[in-house]
């Protein structure tokens, strides 16, 4: 028997407990402190939106090329990483799907899996030990700028496979991507 799990929009009070969402800050959020005009007036820096966090390493970035899924989506593993953050952002326009647990324990079974859909207009970032699954692109193939710990002592990726829960994510109809 399969699970099929829709993915709800991705929002940064929903997103919260499983680190930050990368986008500019609202009108409701924006202050003088964290969102102020620099460069003579010509670009407005949305600061601070996330802050990396590692232990040993350094924070690198890279980027990551990830293949399309075609919709209903298999999921096969959820990773985690002890020893830093890991930011995520689209760089060529595509959105894609958000799936994560809780930090700690390992998730059991699809009930502790969180589903969301990522415009391409906004990035993720996985606080340290966050379970999560890879890259789950929409659309057609995507580039994205990944920045997380590199060069530290240490395994820094625990990896659990799930392929035998039979979960697929499913989209509602308005979010299908074009």
């Amino acid at each position: 028997m399969s699970t099929t799990i829709i993915a709800k929009p991705l929002t940064k009070s929903e997103f919260a407990p499983y680190g930050t969402v990368i986008e500019p800050y609202g009108k409701d959020e924006a202050t003088p402190e964290n969102c102020f005009h620099i460069n003579k007036g010509y670009a407005c820096r949305h600061h601070a939106i996330a802050e990396a966090s590692l232990d040993g390493g350094t924070v690198g970035m890279s980027i990551f090329r990830a293949k399309m899924r075609e919709c209903p989506i298999a999921l096969s593993v959820m990773e985690y990483h002890p020893f830093g953050s890991q930011a995520f952002f689209s760089m060529t326009g595509q959105d894609y799907i958000v799936i994560v647990a809780k930090a700690g324990e390992p998730p059991k079974s699809a009930d502790d899996l969180t589903v969301f859909y990522a415009k391409s207009n906004q990035g993720v970032q996985y606080d340290p030990n966050v379970w999560h699954h890879p890259l789950l692109v929409l659309g057609s193939d995507a580039d994205f700028l990944v920045v997380d710990r590199i060069n530290g002592e240490g395994k820094n990726c625990y990896e659990l496979e799930i392929g035998d829960w039979n979960v697929c994510v499913e989209l509602e109809s308005e979010q299908v991507a074009v």
